[in-house]
């Protein structure tokens, strides 16, 4: 039987790639978004088009936890299971530090980390009944080593998300493998407005002397997500072109 992803914050970047990667494994693919909706529609037609998949649309605010089982349970009544999450919903509200608010910090918080926990929640309780599944979280390496002040709060976000991949391998195990990955910097529309000359000193950092592509990052996620991971668990995968960050 033909295996079923649910991807969060799919309409665009890597979750968008993830989609597209999965798809060409012979996935059917559940598309999350929050507020494209035609970016949305563009890539499920796409799929369509291109692969002999079935695939849905969600839209539904991840920290939403009412709106979240509603999507779950809608998925599970349609195609019967989910056999991997990829949590890969997140946002970015980059200002120098004094100019950051409580209520934006707590907005990212709440997509970046509690989001994640209430999925993985939702669908956990299919996978434990299973007794099969593979979660993959979409972290960062700002949640490792390469911190900037002015995200610092998506930094503390991607560095908790981290903390609960470890502990939600604990607790769903034996059965569900539950891991990260943590990209460095990407060109996704998240970075598009990034100054020209920051990029080329970032790069210097970066040993391939480059941002990575989103088609990248999604490989190593369906590889980590995959059945020819099946012995990899509860591991941080950093994927960021080599670095000296540290």
């Amino acid at each position: 039987m033909r295996k079923t992803v649910l991807i969060t914050g799919a309409s665009r970047g890597i979750g968008k790639a993830c989609a597209l990667e999965f798809a060409k494994h012979n996935y059917n693919v559940v598309i999350n978004y929050v507020s494209n909706d035609l970016k949305a529609e563009e890539l499920k037609s796409f799929i369509v088009e291109n692969y002999d998949v079935d695939v849905s649309l969600f839209k539904c605010d991840v920290s939403d936890e009412k709106k979240v089982k509603e999507m779950v349970n809608n998925i599970i009544n349609y195609f019967g299971k989910i056999d991997v999450l990829v949590n890969n919903a997140g946002i970015a509200i980059d200002t120098t530090f004094h100019d950051k608010t409580i209520d934006n910090f707590k907005k990212i918080l709440d997509v970046n980390l509690i989001g994640p926990f209430i999925v993985s929640k939702e669908v956990g309780k299919y996978m434990l009944n299973e007794k099969k599944g593979s979660i993959v979280n979409v972290s960062s390496t700002n949640g490792i080593d390469t911190y900037y002040t002015y995200s610092l709060d998506y930094d503390a976000s991607k560095a908790g998300l981290i903390s609960l991949t470890h502990n939600l391998a604990l607790e769903f195990s034996p059965c569900v493998r539950v891991n990260a990955v943590t990209p460095g910097w990407v060109n996704t529309e998240m970075n598009k407005e990034l100054d020209e000359d920051y990029i080329k000193e970032e790069c210097k950092k970066i040993y391939q002397r480059r941002f990575g592509k989103p088609e990248e990052i999604a490989k190593a996620i369906y590889f980590i997500a995959s059945d020819d991971a099946s012995y990899i668990n509860n591991e941080v995968l950093r994927v960021d072109g080599g670095s000296n960050h540290q």
